[in-house]
């Protein structure tokens, strides 16, 4: 084996070690888990975001089968109704939801805009819906300032992180740090129109696939 050859196996190992330390919740963060894996494994290669995420989603697909794409389509359903729910704020759905690569840990992540909390928390109080917790964190990562997250749990066992971020903030990009590209997310309207016409799609730059044709709807 060349040493391009023996580099390019060696992040692979890497990226799978750090995407099993993801998928058992070892790590919670990208960095630190390529880190634990290349220091477990002996090397010093590592690899990208992005390796890493093909690795997890991979694994995912081998331990979860089709009920991995039924539990993707109840929750772009339950991310629906609960846009719904605050389409005054202007929902957008990110994040793996809205990415069609969840696994058995995901949760729904939207974002909604609001100069505070109480009208959200209000709507959301409205509808029985259970909060867990609230957290305010000192700036957004693409440096928008100040957000609140609002932790729900739905009847379903699957539990929502809604991020509230400043209206004058809705235009403004955020680039992905797995995938290098804007993250654009869902409103209403383009979340209803995929769960219409094909509740498994992928939003991802590369590797686009139509996972319907493996899973029978």
């Amino acid at each position: 084996m060349d040493n391009l050859s023996l580099t390019s196996s060696l992040r692979k190992r890497v990226a799978r070690e750090a995407a099993l330390l993801l998928y058992t919740l070892q790590e919670k963060e990208f960095k630190q888990a390529k880190e634990r894996a290349a220091k477990t494994l002996g090397v010093r290669i590592l690899p990208t975001n992005l390796e890493v995420a093909e690795e997890l989603d991979s694994i995912a697909d081998e331990y979860e089968g089709n009920s991995r794409w039924e539990r993707l389509i109840r929750m772009r359903r339950e991310a629906l109704e609960i846009m719904e729910m605050l389409k005054d704020f202007h929902p957008k759905l990110v994040g793996s939801v809205w990415r069609g690569t969840i696994n058995k840990n995901s949760d729904i992540d939207i974002i909604v805009f609001s100069d505070n909390k109480e009208p959200i928390m209000m709507a959301l109080a409205k509808k029985n819906l259970r909060i867990t917790r609230v957290e305010i964190t000192p700036a957004a990562k693409d440096g928008s300032g100040e957000a609140t997250h609002i932790f729900l749990n739905l009847p379903s066992g699957d539990e929502v992180e809604l991020v509230i971020r400043r209206p004058e903030d809705i235009d403004k990009e955020e680039r992905c740090e797995i995938y290098g590209d804007v993250k654009k997310g869902l409103n209403i309207n383009q979340l209803r129109e995929v769960l219409k016409d094909n509740p498994l799609q992928r939003f991802i730059p590369k590797k686009k696939e139509n996972f319907g044709a493996r899973f029978h709807l």
